[in-house]
């Protein structure tokens, strides 16, 4: 294996393989290497869709062999570390990789065992996730069985990817229960302090929340799942809950894991005290290492951590980049944009827009505050289309 690269990537997802594309597209000359020891890349946004009957799971996965673009270098192990002021990259089997400029997009960490009990009932007794593609599909099994009781939905007190995920599922289960006229209770329990963090959109949500009459508490976060006995465990995290304890009943539970950093980047010099790659967020150039950038989910920006906002970053990583390798100034800017597409029921979707201030910068001449059918076929359709065939290939 050649031990030197011109340009080093960390990460074989959707920053990762996008930004290969995009820098490939601009100058096929140069030399580029893709970490990731991944086998298979996922769609993972459309496992929302699948936990509610929507997708089939199938559909979501390919060989990571076949999104590598022509002319990088895919080196198939992990990362286990940086040496960033000798510009090296241990990998997992000791060896080390020299690079002249670094590329960390690896993705965030789901820390399935933070929540004791989680890992050992996860799909059986009605413990279900959407965060895996394992799991996703006993999601809807979860919605199908479920004749009654208490359904809750999880969101945890960590910064997450694509935020609105918790949301989406429960109401698609709250509608499923409705159309087939089931009594069943749902419940948000969410370590946040709020439903969405923009009003424009938050007041849909809330509406919709009203509609289904779903039951919220905030200020919490699941400490541990026990599967035979159907019981949740919460602790509070407020100023007026602190360490107060919720045993809550359930007869089917979606749970969304606590997520963070990678290990390899929390234990790294590339890291902020938070655990995040420190890079600035306008240009996504690292603070301390000016031949390193960062992006996506792994990086320290104050945003959604979506697949859309992974495809506004991408474009101005790599100008960047392409800039400083040129000794020319940064000429490109990130502001923020992130996206979500927050399904609200089968057939409906609120295209949620917004930048750094959270202030909506809306893409369609109509208000998306409100739910369309035309936007949920979109997610459905168009969006994964869009993926694998324009957004991985580097042409958007």
């Amino acid at each position: 294996m050649k031990n030197h690269h011109q340009i080093v990537i960390v990460g074989g997802g959707n920053a990762g393989i996008s930004i290969a594309s995009q820098l490939l597209r601009k100058d096929s000359t140069l030399d580029i290497a893709i970490i990731d020891g991944a086998k298979k890349h996922y769609y993972q946004p459309a496992w929302t869709l699948v936990g509610g009957g929507e997708f089939n799971i199938k559909d979501t996965e390919r060989d990571e062999a076949s999104v590598i673009p022509a002319g990088a270098n895919w080196i198939q192990q992990m990362v286990q570390g940086f040496l960033p002021d000798e510009n090296k990259v241990t990998l997992a089997d000791g060896s080390e990789l020299h690079y002249d400029y670094l590329i960390t997009v690896p993705g965030i960490q789901l820390n399935w065992g933070e929540i004791k009990g989680l890992k050992e009932n996860l799909g059986k007794h009605g413990v279900c996730s959407n965060y895996s593609f394992e799991t996703a599909p006993y999601t809807w099994e979860c919605i199908q069985q479920t004749k009654g009781g208490k359904a809750i939905f999880t969101n945890p007190h960590t910064p997450i990817k694509c935020g609105g995920a918790p949301q989406k599922i429960m109401y698609l289960a709250a509608d499923y229960f409705r159309q087939n006229n089931i009594k069943s209770q749902v419940e948000f329990w969410s370590g946040g302090t709020r439903v969405f963090g923009v009003e424009k959109y938050e007041n849909t949500l809330k509406d919709v929340i009203a509609r289904y009459g779903i039951n919220t508490q905030f200020f919490v976060k699941l400490s541990e799942i026990d599967g035979p006995a159907k019981i949740a465990t919460f602790v509070g995290i407020g100023e007026s809950n602190k360490d107060q304890v919720y045993e809550v009943a359930f007869d089917m539970i979606h749970v969304t894991p606590p997520q963070s950093a990678p290990d390899f980047i929390k234990s790294s010099p590339l890291a902020n005290a938070a655990g995040w790659i420190d890079v600035e967020k306008h240009t996504l150039q690292h603070l301390r290492y000016k031949n390193i950038f960062g992006c996506g989910d792994a990086a320290n920006l104050p945003v959604s951590r979506t697949g859309a906002a992974i495809r506004k970053q991408a474009p101005v990583l790599v100008n960047n980049l392409l800039d400083v390798m040129k000794g020319k100034p940064m000429s490109a800017s990130y502001d923020g944009y992130s996206s979500c597409p927050i399904i609200t029921g089968y057939n409906k979707l609120v295209l949620a827009e917004f930048d750094y201030n959270n202030i909506p910068t809306e893409t369609f001449p109509f208000d998306q505050s409100k739910e369309r059918w035309s936007m949920y076929q979109m997610k459905k359709h168009l969006l994964p289309y869009l993926y694998w065939n324009q957004i991985l290939p580097g042409k958007m």
